[in-house]
């Protein structure tokens, strides 16, 4: 099973190691069945960059970025080379090992999920 290590641009919360995440979930999905906060306002679909994340590293345990996600990473925040959307994010692999930072939520004008 794959290991998830989230770090979060809020310095009021703590890092977060999820373990035991089946190839198959989006490290959207991964946030929701572990009630950490990231921003979807879409709903999941690539519509929308509300749930922006930096992978830091393991990308290579993820689906590969299409154009459109890229279209959308661009009207993120703060996008960088790492950037991805969460909802894009499949993990490919049980024996992954991806770090995960999550941006400041609280700069996301959205619903809160």
């Amino acid at each position: 099973m794959a290991t998830i290590h989230f770090r979060f641009e809020d310095e009021q919360l703590a890092p977060l190691t999820i373990r035991d995440v089946e190839a198959g979930y989006s490290i959207l999905e991964v946030t929701e069945d572990n009630d950490i906060h990231l921003n979807h306002n879409c709903g999941g679909v690539c519509a929308c960059s509300t749930c922006h994340v930096y992978i830091e590293s393991g990308d290579e345990f993820l689906e590969e970025i299409s154009e459109k996600e890229e279209d959308f990473i661009d009207r993120a925040i703060n996008p960088r080379l790492e950037s991805r959307l969460g909802c894009q994010c499949i993990i490919l692999d049980d024996d992954a090992t991806i770090e995960v930072t999550i941006p400041d939520q609280s700069r996301i004008i959205g619903h809160e999920h």
